[in-house]
């Protein structure tokens, strides 16, 4: 590991997040919840500096993300890690503008697409009101008529049986999809276990029969804005996915304006997925190089 740099670690979240308020533009990638459940995965470690957090990832090469603290506050043509020059992934928008306005004979950008946020309107996944959400609207209405169900929000006493849950969603899953499921899994057992020792983290299930049949893992991003981490349903329910989705927002989006549903890292379903849900903007990121200072 290099030097400086340590294991992202519960111990320091309100340090963290103290850095992230500070950031002009939140993305997913950055929300606690996203970092600790994916540290493994990535081989992500972090370091402390006096104004920003630096995050590295050795998995399965070795690039930073962006730092996470005040962008705006910093000499960014004469800061020391970059004089040698730095390559950066998952960064997002507003730090792209202001590297590149700092340094604009050193930096270059790559649009990165598959990194995209999808942001939507909670009152409209909602409400799901109008044309544009008809066949939403139709699968919740038949998930409503057809079962007998209940609706609870997530508590730490809920954990093993969302656990159980998750195994048996990732055990109906087709084998040759197992790579990028088994990370999953993986990021969502690590938060999962951790749920009583992460503040904020929240999250609906819907039962039928008493069975789990559907949850969801959020958190706020900002004050405006929440993110949906995981969303799971069993197969066979028609329309649980649209029931899991507005029942959460229903119960636990009221005072947030925006929903972040994250990437879709590039797969076609995933992507069909999240656009037909209309999104109202993405929050966009890039790929940086800084080269080194003449």
């Amino acid at each position: 590991m290099r030097e400086g740099f340590e294991p992202i670690c519960l111990t320091r979240r309100e340090e963290y997040l103290e850095r992230l308020a500070r950031c002009p533009q939140k993305v997913s990638d950055y929300s606690f919840g996203n970092l600790f459940g994916w540290a493994e995965e990535y081989g992500l470690s972090w370091r402390f500096g006096e104004s920003h957090v630096w995050i590295l990832q050795t998995k399965p090469v070795e690039v930073f993300w962006a730092p996470v603290g005040p962008w705006t506050d910093v000499d960014w043509s004469a800061c020391p890690c970059l004089s040698d020059g730095l390559d950066f992934i998952r960064v997002p928008e507003r730090l792209c503008e202001i590297l590149g306005d700092a340094m604009p004979d050193r930096v270059t950008t790559e649009d990165s697409r598959d990194h995209a946020d999808y942001v939507y309107s909670v009152p409209e996944l909602v409400a799901l009101r109008g044309n544009k959400f008809h066949k939403k609207k139709n699968l919740l209405n038949q998930f409503l008529r057809t079962y007998d169900f209940e609706y609870k929000a997530l508590t730490p006493e809920c954990v093993e049986e969302t656990l159980e849950m998750q195994r048996q969603w990732f055990s109906w899953r087709d084998p040759e999809e197992s790579g990028a499921l088994l990370a999953e899994n993986q990021a969502i057992v690590r938060v999962l276990q951790n749920w009583d020792r992460i503040p904020g983290l929240m999250g609906g299930a819907i039962r039928v029969a008493g069975e789990m049949v559907a949850y969801t893992v959020a958190e706020a991003l900002t004050p405006e804005m929440l993110v949906i981490h995981f969303e799971k349903g069993r197969p066979g329910f028609k329309g649980i996915y649209q029931a899991i989705c507005q029942m959460f927002l229903a119960d636990a989006g009221e005072g947030y304006a925006l929903v972040n549903r994250e990437q879709d890292l590039g797969d076609e379903g995933l992507r069909k997925a999240k656009l037909s849900y209309n999104p109202s903007g993405f929050l966009c990121k890039c790929k940086v190089s800084v080269a080194a200072r003449r």
